[in-house]
């Protein structure tokens, strides 16, 4: 049974390392939770590793420009690392062909302009119209605001009548801009699935992504994975991912499911808390309301 907390300095003296979420742990979309950015700095301040993990469908360097506008110090963190940098080296590597549709706004446009120095000189990807396509890059909706998955039900019908196959840069379904809840690719990616066609995922949960945060972590110090935190408000994502690793998780309640553990964000009620996680079969160690 998970354990509820009211701080992270209270679990944190085994742990070298944080995997951290961002959307609904370290901020909103919109500002960065202070208190939650005190607890970074606090543990990186006792000599802890800090890893922003995100199933942020663009690479690194446009999320930090991303908590930069936002007000976030970088002193909170040591390390990105983000959906968008391991499907990006899928994508590299030729997971969907060479010749790809981008679905998804102009903001991720770095997915594809911006090469990391290890695929310098190797074998590119060029952005085509969708009649052209061996495959499908989705980072999500073309419109995030005003979009929904149904509106692409023709398009995807014809996709998956071509066989295209999908890689989706974000696993995540739906996130919180403020106080407004919007798809990501994870939505679009998994319809395509209903309707039949084939969607592949290298952000939380699944394992490219932690492969990617283990080797970098590795590159600044490292840490054993019994000595690894991870920290997350998405129970299909930052949750069951850390479980497939083997990695102990605190569960934000304050984040995507805030509506079904009381009126208060910071003091989730036991036995909410309990029911829901067993209704959904997950037993994160520690359980906390907002990162703290």
């Amino acid at each position: 049974m998970t354990t509820i907390i009211q701080s992270l300095s209270e679990i944190s003296e085994p742990y070298d390392a944080l995997f951290c979420d961002l959307w609904g742990c370290l901020h909103n979309g919109v500002e960065p939770f202070a208190e939650a950015v005190v607890a970074l700095q606090d543990f990186r301040a006792r000599g802890g590793k800090v890893v922003l993990l995100t199933n942020a469908p663009r690479p690194a360097k446009f999320v930090q420009a991303s908590l930069d506008r936002m007000g976030c110090p970088r002193d909170a963190y040591d390390l990105i690392v983000s959906s968008g940098d391991a499907a990006q080296d899928a994508m590299l590597a030729g997971a969907v062909g060479r010749k790809v549709w981008h679905l998804g706004p102009e903001k991720d446009d770095g997915f594809f302009t911006e090469i990391p120095d290890e695929w310098q000189g190797q074998p590119g990807v060029e952005r085509v119209d969708f009649d052209d396509a061996e495959g499908i890059i989705c980072t999500g909706p073309f419109d995030e605001q005003t979009e929904a998955p149904d509106d692409y039900r023709a398009k995807f019908l014809l996709a998956k009548t071509r066989g295209l196959p999908m890689l989706c840069a974000n696993p995540d379904i739906v996130v919180d801009l403020g106080d407004r809840r919007i798809y990501c690719a994870g939505a679009l990616a998994a319809f395509y699935e209903e309707m039949g066609g084939e969607a592949l995922y290298f952000g939380k949960p699944h394992p490219p992504i932690y492969d990617m945060a283990r080797r970098k972590l590795a590159a600044i110090g490292g840490a054993s994975d019994g000595r690894i935190l991870a920290v997350g408000d998405g129970i299909n994502t930052d949750v069951a991912g850390a479980a497939g690793e083997g990695i102990d998780c605190l569960f934000v309640t304050g984040g995507l499911a805030h509506d079904q553990f009381g009126p208060d964000r910071q003091a989730p009620e036991a036995k909410l808390v309990t029911a829901w996680l067993e209704t959904r079969m997950k037993d994160p160690l520690y359980t906390i309301g907002m990162l703290r």
